[in-house]
């Protein structure tokens, strides 16, 4: 029998209208097609490449293209969301840009650093912004659908994560990263860390190590093996290499959560074969006592992208509304992943415990 989970948010009792700052690729492939299933109203963009957003807002009937931030911020009504899809180096100056009071969401990082992102969560904080961070594998409908099989208890204590990605990542598609100090987990596997503190909580401690690769030379870190320390009853890993060179064979984009009562194999495909990506799969084994184990594949509908981009923003309109309601990606909370993403890159500056082979 499959059970039945949910694999929808909240949405907002009035959407508010949308102001886009960036127009990249995340912005065409996620943000506006998310924002047109839900309805969402986009009443403007500004990039600092203005023939980028004109491109879009032709594509995607968005009625105004803005000159200048000054000009974005200066036309937005007070009841505006204003949709930040800037490199993480840049959020910092768009955050103090904004109207104090303004509802925002960030797209991740929150910043290039630890530092930067409590810089920038006090900036919020100050100017008194409702703000998240988008974070948005959290309400892609499959990791919804976990979510409900954990809240609920049908999975049981759980014991062990894994998330494996061996695929090919494009990254000619972003071309500021060449400039960038860190590249795979501050950009990539930030998702999968911030996924696992939405299912775990935060760990103790974090074990890393960060890999170039001789073909990206003007790339940092493109792969990545990290283990998140909850003690000796829970194994956590992320392990992320961007450069398989043999097809769509034997590529791997999986989150698996194990618990005493049953077992989640979920397939992420839109990392593979990226960016035309391949099918979800929800594969779900509920343990019953005197039986064997019998896995069954469960449909969802939807996807991370651009599904789980109407969760972020849903989330801060609803929070806009009636701010006693929860706001998981709240800057706060982001800070955390982003200090977990800086202990991970330490730990894998740091080296690894040295072997004595020798007395």
């Amino acid at each position: 029998m499959i059970p039945d989970l949910n694999t929808t948010c909240q949405l907002p009792d009035q959407p508010r209208p949308i102001i886009i700052i960036g127009a990249g690729g995340i912005v065409r492939d996620a943000h506006l097609p998310a924002y047109g299933l839900a309805g969402f109203d986009v009443v403007g963009i500004f990039d600092l490449d203005q023939d980028k957003a004109q491109a879009l807002a032709g594509d995607f009937d968005i009625p105004v293209v803005f000159p200048s931030m000054e000009a974005a911020v200066g036309g937005a009504d007070e009841n505006v969301v204003f949709d930040v899809a800037v490199p993480g180096g840049a959020v910092l100056g768009v955050v103090e840009g904004l109207p104090d009071g303004a509802a925002v969401l960030l797209q991740k990082p929150l910043g290039r650093r630890l530092s930067e992102a409590r810089a920038i969560c006090a900036a919020c904080h100050r100017k008194k912004l409702t703000a998240a961070v988008n974070f948005q594998l959290r309400y892609a409908p499959p990791f919804l659908a976990l979510r409900d099989l954990l809240d609920s208890g049908r999975l049981g204590r759980v014991h062990d994560i894994q998330m494996q990605a061996t695929i090919l990542t494009p990254w000619n598609l972003w071309g500021f990263l060449e400039t960038e100090e860190r590249v795979e987990i501050l950009y990539h596997s930030i998702h999968y860390l911030d996924a696992i503190r939405a299912l775990a909580g935060d760990p103790q401690g974090v074990y890393s190590r960060t890999v170039r690769f001789a073909e990206y030379e003007r790339l940092a870190d493109v792969k990545s093996a990290t283990i998140l320390d909850y003690g000796d009853t829970l194994r956590a890993i992320v392990s992320v290499n961007h450069c398989h060179r043999g097809g769509l064979t034997h590529q791997e984009s999986y989150l698996r959560v194990e618990g005493d009562r049953g077992i989640v194999h979920l397939t992420l495909g839109l990392c593979l074969d990226y960016p035309r990506g391949q099918p979800d799969r929800f594969d779900l084994c509920l343990f019953e006592e005197g039986a064997e184990p019998t896995w069954q594949s469960v449909p969802i509908e939807g996807t991370w992208f651009p599904h789980a981009f109407i969760g972020t923003m849903a989330s801060v309109m609803r929070v806009a509304e009636d701010p006693a309601r929860q706001l998981p990606t709240v800057v706060d909370d982001a800070v955390l992943t982003m200090a977990l993403v800086e202990a991970a890159y330490d730990s894998s500056a740091h080296g690894a415990t040295p072997i004595p082979y020798e007395e």
